[in-house]
């Protein structure tokens, strides 16, 4: 069995998920096999493993830090709000059914199940499990329904490191509050196995006290002058009895999405450029080669700001690319005046359609496409880019049917099951994107979607993975300067994204640039340097004490 480590947090957006990424990758590194777990997430960024099932991204990120392929173990409840409807809870990687929160804690022993079934599979095949917690252990009035904090700690028999956000102020508090409301949890739990169910029931005696699983402090994004910082962390080990092991610093736009609420916070004011000095240095070359003439005014793309925004990292790519400035607004003016404008996946499409209707921004995005602006949707927003959606099943709310935006020649009728598969693509040829050598691209993404769209439809041929018919299935339509696809991840292709951007410089009298960065590459050095740092302030020796490795 393997060994484990939990990362839990002071709250949420603390830094969970990137303290557990840099770990992934410090000890892959070492030689170690080590996995990540999550049991349960809430986000709408959602990734799809090769044997088809649902994750979150944050998950499948610390997968790759560990060189590991992402699998359904790793988060097997994945918790997408839908809006007015409630959540859709995905078990396992498929959607289970969408309700209200106090349903779904009717499902906790069918929940409990599955995330001790995947943590189980998973420990019989890696030598470490690194678990991130999920907001606050100390919600006391979530205790008796935990499943993802310290009911996780205890069933893997994992010490904890409580990371604090500094930055947020009040780290101390939050610490010294943690470790207080957990001494006197009445969260603890004996399982019994009745009929093939687990069940739990209190355990009054016999068991550690949930404080007790904390074994350290982490101070997350600390900036300023450490030796100012030290007597507060002598005193708060003082109070505690538990080491502060470390103070990892502030870094700014790291090229790593962390949890869905702090990553849109960041992106909404437009200003995420990445920072570090390799990528600064790549693109003020690729600037020199490519420019042509003087400065030049960047390729504007702005992805419009949907309700229930979900898979927003499809975007992450453009933030790299050294002619683009790419922002989220629903100011008619930035959408009328962009190069590109980018209709991204929502986690409920009838209601982010009428949004759209309701402020109007549906005729901004019209008018942008009649002047020639370059419009692209994506699953969710390709929906919208539509003639016709029907909802005959209430997948997507009340309403049965409602007029989309009308540019694409397409209608959508949302099914009760989802289409989740890894996806190889090519162009179709004549699919008519009017740039030098697209039909040859070859293409990797995933689909998400209950909605199955007719019409006009063959801009890509899809080969859905595993299947070994080949490329059968066509996705995507397109009108002139708009074109939608079902493909999430599209692009990550270097080449399909660089045509894209390339389209623009030519319209704009610009030259294409010859060369682009890889993506993969990029996002796989910007793990690394985000582990280098953490492992320069972290007390790794102690960690690997703690669990034995």
């Amino acid at each position: 069995m393997a060994k484990a480590l939990m990362i839990q947090g002071t709250g949420s957006g603390v830094g969970k998920s990137l303290v557990v990424t840099a770990l992934c990758r410090i000890f892959k590194d070492m030689g170690v096999d080590v996995a990540p777990f999550k049991a349960q997430n809430m986000a709408l960024n959602a990734y799809v493993t090769r044997e088809g099932g649902e994750i979150g991204v944050a998950q499948a990120l610390q997968a790759f830090a560990a060189g590991i392929e992402p699998e359904i173990d790793m988060n097997p409840i994945l918790l997408k709000p839908s809006g007015e409807s409630g959540v859709q809870i995905v078990i396992h990687g498929k959607a289970y059914k969408t309700m209200k929160a106090r349903g779904y804690y009717g499902l906790k022993h069918r929940a409990n199940n599955a995330v001790r079934s995947s943590f189980k599979r998973l420990s019989k095949s890696h030598a470490l499990i690194i678990i991130e917690g999920a907001g606050s252990p100390a919600e006391i009035n979530l205790m008796k329904d935990d499943i993802v904090n310290m009911a996780m700690a205890r069933y893997a028999n994992a010490p904890v490191l409580l990371v604090g956000d500094i930055d947020k102020g009040g780290v101390f508090a939050s610490f010294y509050g943690t470790v207080e409301l957990l001494k006197d949890s009445t969260n603890r739990t004996v399982h019994h196995t009745k009929a093939g169910e687990t069940l739990c029931v209190p355990l009054i005696r016999g068991r550690l006290r949930d404080a007790d699983y904390i074994k350290a402090f982490i101070v997350n994004k600390f900036r300023g002058d450490l030796d100012l910082l030290k007597p507060g962390l002598k005193m708060i080990e003082d109070k505690t009895n538990r080491p502060v092991i470390g103070v990892i610093p502030y870094m700014n736009n790291i090229g790593l999405p962390e949890e869905d609420g702090a990553y849109m916070e960041e992106i909404q004011n437009s200003k995420f450029k990445t920072q570090n000095s390799e990528l600064e240095i790549q693109n003020s070359k690729l600037k020199i080669q490519n420019s042509g003439s003087g400065n030049q005014d960047p390729i504007k793309i702005v992805v419009v700001k949907l309700p229930y925004i979900s898979n927003f990292t499809d975007f992450d790519p453009f933030y790299y690319e050294p002619d683009v400035e790419l922002f989220y607004s629903n100011n008619p003016l930035d959408i009328e005046h962009a190069d590109i404008v980018m209709i991204p996946g929502t986690k409920n499409t009838v209601d982010a359609l009428l949004f759209l209707k309701q402020t109007g921004l549906h005729e901004s995005i019209k008018r942008a496409y009649a002047k020639g602006t370059q419009v692209i949707g994506i699953c969710g927003g390709y929906q919208i880019l539509g003639k016709r959606l029907h909802n005959p099943y209430g997948v997507e709310g009340r309403i049965k049917t409602l007029d989309g935006i009308g540019i694409l020649p397409i209608k959508t009728v949302f099914q009760k099951e989802k289409i989740t598969a890894q996806v190889e693509a090519g162009i179709v040829p004549g699919a008519g994107f009017g740039f030098q050598g697209f039909e040859d691209i070859r293409l990797k993404g995933y689909e998400i979607h209950h909605g199955i769209s007719t019409g006009d439809i063959g801009v890509f041929r899809l080969r859905r993975v595993p299947n070994i018919k080949g490329f059968d299935t066509l996705d995507g339509s397109k009108n002139k300067n708009c074109f939608g696809t079902y493909l999430h991840g599209i692009f990550d292709n270097d080449e399909f994204r660089r045509a894209i951007l390339n389209n623009i410089r030519i319209k704009k009298g610009l030259k294409p640039l010859k060369h682009t960065f890889r993506y993969a590459q990029a996002k796989d050095r910007a793990i690394d340097r985000f582990a280098d740092s953490v492992k320069q302030h972290l007390d790794v020796e102690y960690i690997k004490r703690l669990i034995g490795v």
